[in-house]
């Protein structure tokens, strides 16, 4: 099976995807069968291409074994407060170190959830504890997005998005 080129994101999508919503990373083993954790934050890389999601490895042991016996993940982002909410496929994953500015992409991703879910009636101690990771256990896992699907509840949920020309 040939392998599709790369599908770049576009300005407006990368943004989205590291702007501090609700992050959940998903895998598969080798049956099929899910995994997912809530990530600590996201960045894009500058040529749109490739995600790099920071999770728990103390949380996350099942995923991160299903990306390393699949490659296969399914990244969800959504905004609480609109449900806007899109998800980015790869067959490529790889787990990584932190890298500088990590951390604080992290820390940001934090504060930025407790930003949006106040608001709605959470209590913003509750919101930043249960986004609480502990630096030295976060991985990155790096992947090449492949395919960006509409996930906002409504009529064109489930619609793949096209790549930017």
């Amino acid at each position: 099976m040939d392998r599709q080129p790369p599908v770049p994101l576009d300005d407006e999508t990368a943004r989205f995807l590291a702007s501090g919503e609700s992050i959940t990373l998903g895998s598969r083993d080798v049956r099929c069968v899910p995994s997912l954790i809530k990530a600590a934050g996201c960045r894009v890389d500058a040529a749109l291409r490739r995600v790099r999601v920071f999770v728990d490895r103390r949380q996350a042991r099942q995923l991160l074994a299903d990306i390393a016996a699949t490659r296969a993940v399914a990244l969800v982002v959504s905004r609480p407060s609109t449900h806007h909410t899109l998800q980015v496929k790869g067959n490529d994953a790889v787990v990584e170190p932190l890298r500088d500015g990590d951390a604080e992409v992290a820390a940001a991703h934090r504060l930025a959830f407790a930003r949006e879910l106040v608001p709605l009636g959470y209590r913003r101690d509750w919101t930043l504890a249960i986004h609480e990771f502990p630096v030295e256990e976060l991985v990155a896992v790096a992947f090449t997005v492949d395919a960006t699907y509409a996930q906002t509840p409504g009529p064109g949920a489930g619609a793949r998005l096209e790549a930017p020309r």
